[in-house]
């Protein structure tokens, strides 16, 4: 389960100075040297070619600066210099080391708000950084507009010795996991659980209790865990969500999502109070 490293702190007015850490992205996908995957000074990345479009200080960690970079619009993910390559951050899984992971996770959510939001979303003018804060402000209407989270629920489901898994429809095939969705507008978090339990599968739960939380920036959700009681009701899987939902049994479990995720660790975290 990946989480900010012990140690890190945001910070506003780093700089892109060549011994900068730097996470560099071309739209969505993390650029890095295919025969070192992990982030290096910008002067590594300046000396192979590339030419930042927007800078984005992150924060200090292990005594460096931290630092997101868009590239310019002239690349693609499949239109590098030799030697780099971008993928998507799911695809880096596992191949980097989790500070640096958990550091351009929350590099790419930056840059993305930073994308979506040049233009007011009330009066379409210009948009200019906030100096003080991660905000941008629109000086036509003086709209605030901050990064935005999206907030989402997790539940691990018990019925004795058993727990529920979902295989989600865009799921790679034999994968399930806990069930999730997102928590709707004046709902809270306990409300989203009942409700997306309802909905996906069609049984009540009981004894919320909260597990944790995970950034997710896919593309900028807050993933907030919890386990729960089956109370009533007979399994029957909304199509329109997922493909495929079942009670297992620790001893016959099927494919499970990647260990760095939340819902691994919840996962887990079950099964071994059941065992």
């Amino acid at each position: 389960m990946i989480r900010t490293p012990a140690g890190f702190f945001s910070v506003l007015d780093a700089t892109l100075d060549d011994e900068a850490i730097a996470h560099v992205f071309v739209r969505d996908a993390l650029v890095l040297f295919g025969d070192t995957p992990v982030a290096l000074p910008w002067r590594i990345y300046r000396s192979a070619g590339l030419a930042a479009a927007r800078v984005h200080p992150i924060g200090r960690y292990a005594g460096r600066t931290h630092v997101a970079v868009a590239l310019d619009d002239r690349y693609s993910p499949h239109g590098l210099p030799e030697g780099l390559r971008a993928a998507n951050l799911r695809s880096w899984f596992g191949v980097l080391d989790d500070e640096t992971l958990s550091i351009a996770m929350r590099a790419v959510q930056v840059l993305e708000w930073d994308r979506t939001h040049r233009f007011c979303g009330v009066c379409a003018t210009p948009t200019e950084q906030v100096g003080h804060e991660r905000a941008k402000r629109c000086p036509a209407c003086g709209l605030v507009s901050y990064p935005r989270i999206s907030p989402a629920m997790m539940v691990m489901v018990t019925r004795g010795r058993e727990l529920l898994l979902g295989r989600g429809i865009n799921f790679p095939a034999g994968r399930y996991s806990a069930l999730a969705g997102f928590v709707e507008a004046g709902e809270t978090v306990e409300e989203a659980v009942e409700r997306e339990v309802r909905e996906e599968v069609g049984i009540e739960v009981r004894d919320l209790r909260y597990f944790g939380s995970q950034s997710w920036p896919f593309p900028n959700s807050l993933m907030i865990a919890f386990r729960a009681e089956y109370a009533d009701g007979e399994l029957r899987p909304d199509p329109a969500e997922l493909a495929d939902a079942r009670w297992f049994t620790p001893e016959a479990l099927p494919q499970l999502p990647p260990p760095l995720s939340i819902a691994r660790a919840l996962i887990e975290t079950t099964l071994a109070d059941l065992r």
